[in-house]
């Protein structure tokens, strides 16, 4: 089984930064994609980065400028650096780990961690 622990989370006022991490355990045959995504309260789970083992990312227009992501397929980690963060990116944020890069490839989820942005 594929397991993956969060961590990094926590308070911060606006305009500060915050730098998240995955660490992943178990089985592991490839890592395609890493990705992380966060959810609101009243919200759907939205796609906030990813990053494919070729190298490729893509952003949430919300976060580009101020999120990056990152990967170390070797120590089977990833890192989402925030910087800027503002109100709005009040949530709780998942990692996310597809071992192929079908979209069938359910992947493997966090138990997610809480950041909250307030004065």
């Amino acid at each position: 089984q594929v397991q993956l622990v969060e961590s990094g989370g926590g308070l911060v006022q606006p305009g500060g930064s915050l730098r998240l991490s995955c660490a992943a355990s178990g089985s592991i045959s490839g890592i395609a994609v890493m990705s992380w995504y966060r959810q609101a309260p009243g919200n759907e789970r939205e796609l906030v980065a990813i990053m494919t083992s070729g190298g490729s990312f893509n952003y949430a227009d919300s976060v580009k400028g101020r999120f990056t992501i990152s990967r170390d397929n070797v120590k089977k980690m990833a890192w989402l650096q925030m910087n800027d963060l503002k109100p709005e990116d009040t949530a709780v944020y998942y990692c996310h780990l597809r071992q192929t890069p079908s979209w069938t490839d359910q992947g493997y989820w966090g138990q997610g961690t809480q950041v909250t942005v307030s004065s």
